[in-house]
């Protein structure tokens, strides 16, 4: 039986601007219907990948096939296939959030946009926001309804590019389960980002980018074995704040006068 044809296949690729080599032979593979994470710092290459499999760039040797077309001779097929979302969202703040996803539809020519904008707006839930001006959305609400605009036309590969850039916490998982969400319905994912924890809770596969090469390239699970657990040895741990207040609620009416665990009681 033949083995499934990769959504993505990098092979030797590089880039240089003038007298900076940005990618020094680059070389993966990403499964159908899997997260690949792009692990690295600033500068390590990432956002120059994602522009050459997205076409926006011309890498300088090597090769890159995105669902199985070359993107340096088929180019239109590759943009067919996939879809990008930079590391800012590219929202029009001035319409609504459902005006944004039927604007990107009818430029794709798709019929019925608005039932489209319904359904991503649901998946992403944004329902309640949907006639609100973008301007007042939060950044997690943007990213959201910025990822929900690329999907529009169903692309069976959707480039990251550091998703969850300038969000906070609450805003990151958010765009997390989405991605998750993404996966789960089918599409193949590649994110970039310099996050760990981003990667270890996202990704199926982690390719570690440094000065432009995959120096590791494994599930988290075999990355993990590349190094031995670390020693573990025993710590007294004062209470935190959160310790303290959760005892306190804890006996509040019904001994106030026990000790706090780990602290002095007044004699």
């Amino acid at each position: 039986m033949t083995a499934q044809v990769p959504a993505v296949h990098v092979q030797g690729l590089e880039k240089s601007y003038e007298e900076l080599r940005v990618l020094r032979g680059v070389d993966f593979d990403v499964a159908r219907g899997s997260i690949f994470a792009l692990l690295g710092s600033n500068g390590a290459g990432k956002t120059t990948i994602v522009n050459i499999l997205a076409t926006l760039l011309k890498p300088d040797a090597g090769t890159a096939r995105v669902s199985g077309f070359d993107v340096a001779t088929h180019a239109a097929d590759v943009r067919q296939s996939i879809s990008l979302t930079g590391q800012f969202a590219a929202v029009d703040e001035v319409l609504s959030g459902r005006e944004n996803l039927v604007l990107v539809a009818r430029l794709r020519h798709l019929k019925d946009p608005g039932p489209i904008a319904d359904a991503l707006l649901e998946r992403f839930a944004l329902a309640d926001a949907a006639e609100r001006r973008v301007s007042t959305y939060s950044g997690g609400m943007r990213r959201r309804l910025d990822i929900a605009m690329s999907l529009i036309g169903n692309p069976p590969v959707i480039f990251l590019d550091e998703p969850t850039t300038g969000l906070d916490p609450q805003g990151r998982l958010g765009v997390w389960q989405a991605v998750r969400d993404l996966a789960e319905a089918g599409t193949t994912v590649l994110l970039t980002t310099q996050h760990l924890d981003e990667a270890e809770h996202l990704a199926d596969r982690i390719a570690i980018l440094h000065e432009g090469r995959i120096i590791q390239n494994g599930t988290l699970t075999e990355l993990k074995q590349l190094h031995p657990p670390a020693r573990v040895e025993y710590v007294e741990k004062q209470p935190t704040l959160e310790d303290i207040f959760l005892a306190i609620v804890a006996e509040d009416g019904t001994d106030s006068d026990a000790a706090i665990p780990g602290t002095a009681t007044d004699e």
